[in-house]
């Protein structure tokens, strides 16, 4: 189901917070793109974008867009202090080299074992693969940001992908608009929940298998 630009922007605040200090961090599309409008003033992070951008800033304020500047995506944005431009073949290999501490994508299915499943919806056409498989390999932690419900209703927290995958075993956090899970080695463990939903509100709406951390916070 589709959500509101709130929820978007809750969820790419939460994801802010995983965020630390020194960090090489590249964003997918969608609701990863939001998250630099929410990392504090006080912690210097490098974001990295596929397409050869070392060090981009937030979100252009309307008008105040540059045409010949974009994330991969092909979304305005800022550069930042000290930013850098290079080819795609060298931003390629920061990923494959694994200099990429944290990589926060978008998904469509993601299972109880940290499967990812991103890239194509068998039956429509895609402009391309990108750069999510190889992120989702070799960047040191894999965080993924969706709705929790797919348009038909459905759960998104699958006990296994019914997609074709991007990566097995990659996901470490996964944050949608009703909870927060980390991936353990017997399922997603229900971290946080997205008020005004329950705990048992969210299991009811999660076809992985969860189990309770045990202190659970409530994110008003």
């Amino acid at each position: 189901m589709g959500m509101g630009e709130d929820v978007r922007c809750r969820i790419a605040r939460r994801a802010a917070q995983e965020v630390s200090d020194g960090m090489v961090v590249n964003l997918g599309i969608g609701i990863p793109t939001l998250v630099p409008d929410y990392i504090k003033a006080d912690v210097h992070v490098l974001i990295h974008a596929e397409n050869g951008i070392l060090g981009s800033g937030p979100t252009p304020a309307p008008g105040k867009e540059d045409p010949y500047l974009c994330n991969a995506g092909g979304y305005p944005i800022s550069l930042a202090k000290g930013g850098a431009y290079c080819d795609s073949a060298t931003a390629f290999a920061m990923i494959r080299t694994g200099r990429i501490d944290m990589t926060i994508l978008g998904a469509l299915e993601v299972s109880e074992r940290g499967d990812l499943a991103n890239w194509i919806v068998p039956g429509r056409r895609v402009p391309g693969i990108g750069g999510a498989m190889e992120l989702a390999q070799k960047a040191r932690q894999v965080v993924v940001l969706m709705n929790h419900l797919n348009h038909a209703g459905e759960s998104k927290l699958k006990s296994q992908c019914t997609l074709p995958l991007t990566a097995p075993a990659c996901v470490n956090l996964i944050i949608t608009d009703m909870a927060v899970f980390r991936v353990g080695a017997e399922g997603l463990i229900l971290c946080e929940i997205m008020a005004p939903y329950t705990a048992e509100q969210v299991i009811h709406h999660t076809d992985a298998r969860v189990s309770l951390a045990e202190q659970m916070i409530t994110i008003p």
